[in-house]
């Protein structure tokens, strides 16, 4: 299965999961499918292959025993249910990433956002993984930042560009246009 293929059958299997979310609030996103896709195409476009490989087969294993993660991560998101996995790389995971973000958010101020709940949403979407999952996900993250790169960056790049944009200073400059336009 190449990369696409991968991608294209994760995805599938997280809309399944997402659209069957009962949530205690309706989520607006769950009517945006598209966008669903584009976010979540975005949040695994920087991971090695064997990790999408290691995440689709959690996403598998949890369908066959009538598990929904998706459910699960939001249930976790409102503090509904216990922690799914304690595993101690969900949080440097976490502080890696939400430190890439600040720096991109420093680069591109009117593009990237820092969301408070950014904390929460990425631990609970981390606990619905795998211990294996996990360990191939780290060693994404520390091998990108021995390498000095910036992997939230490369997530938006990958969606900007997507929607047509050469890249994040392309779409930084367009907002900073909109920004002196309303003053």
């Amino acid at each position: 299965m190449d990369r696409k293929q991968l991608l294209e059958k994760i995805i599938a299997r997280e809309a399944a999961m997402f659209i069957a979310v009962k949530a205690s609030e309706p989520a607006d996103c769950q009517e945006m499918l598209k966008t669903f896709y584009l976010m979540r195409e975005m949040s695994h476009s920087v991971l090695a292959a064997d990790t999408l490989t290691s995440y689709l087969q959690d996403l598998e294993t949890a369908a066959a025993a009538g598990r929904n993660l998706m459910t699960e991560k939001y249930a976790r998101m409102e503090n509904l249910i216990p922690s799914l996995n304690e595993n101690e790389l969900i949080y440097k995971i976490v502080d890696i990433e939400r430190e890439w973000l600040s720096e991109v958010h420093k680069k591109y101020p009117l593009t990237i956002a820092v969301e408070g709940g950014f904390t929460t949403y990425a631990v609970c979407e981390l606990e619905t993984y795998s211990d294996a999952t996990l360990n191939l996900y780290y060693r994404d993250i520390f091998l990108a930042a021995t390498q000095k790169r910036n992997l939230v960056e490369e997530r938006y790049q990958y969606l900007y560009g997507n929607l047509g944009f050469k890249d994040l200073e392309e779409v930084e400059a367009l907002a900073q246009k909109r920004a002196a336009v309303k003053e």
